[in-house]
């Protein structure tokens, strides 16, 4: 059987969703991040040296990495579906939106994230005024627009049909939920942007989602 090694709060969530989009039989190792540096515990590095989550292990197999682990389940199991036929445009499409998920707009984010929080605890009081200077520096020279121009392609991608591969639902759909529920929570989308906004809602109503959540337990961005 399947097991999904589960960090709450994390990226795994959405490997939980794709499992319940496919109908799939599988098994939760759950798993808590320490309350004080929110990093998962020291007990998944002997699951991955990295210590990460997702990973996934199946008949004999260990996959970290989301992109990854969605494509070898849709390979493997999707029979077809939660993908594009091949050579098609749509398929170019699933295969770009794969990869720009975590190769593109999550650093941006992550980005984001750091500079926001450079002047909180655990930087020393002393060197907080002068790191809060350097973050604001960094923000509005480089992370700024570089955010503002990723989000507004993922806004104009999504005027279309709504998904991100064709005209129908896909597996990479459920890669680039994690993303734009992330940027939603930390407010780097407004209502300027109504498609993201509309794609999160439209994706947090699927019943798999759903179930995979009541599986997953809490999830903030849900």
């Amino acid at each position: 059987m399947i097991t999904v090694h589960h960090l709450e709060n994390s990226r795994s969530q959405r490997v939980l969703w794709l499992l319940e989009e496919l109908g799939l039989e599988y098994r939760i190792k759950h798993y808590e991040r320490d309350p004080v540096t929110m990093m998962g515990p020291d007990s998944l590095k002997k699951v991955h040296p990295l210590g990460k989550s997702p990973v996934v292990q199946d008949a004999g197999h260990t996959i970290a990495e989301s992109g990854a682990i969605i494509e070898y389940l849709v390979g493997r199991y999707g029979d077809g579906r939660l993908i594009p036929a091949p050579d098609t445009d749509a398929r170019l499409e699933y295969t770009y939106w794969l990869h720009y998920a975590e190769g593109s707009l999550m650093p941006m984010l992550l980005l984001k994230l750091i500079f926001d929080r450079l002047a909180r605890p655990p930087m020393p009081l002393v060197m907080r005024p002068a790191a809060a200077l350097i973050g604001i520096g960094v923000k509005s020279k480089f992370v700024t627009p570089r955010l503002k121009d990723q989000l507004d392609f993922v806004e104009g991608s999504l005027g279309g049909s709504g998904w991100f591969a064709g005209d129908e639902f896909t597996a990479a759909d459920i890669q680039m939920s994690f993303p734009l529920e992330a940027a939603l929570a930390r407010g780097a989308v407004g209502g300027e942007r109504p498609n993201m906004a509309a794609f999160v809602q439209r994706i947090h109503g699927r019943p798999a989602y759903k179930e995979a959540l009541r599986r997953g337990g809490p999830y903030d961005y849900a």
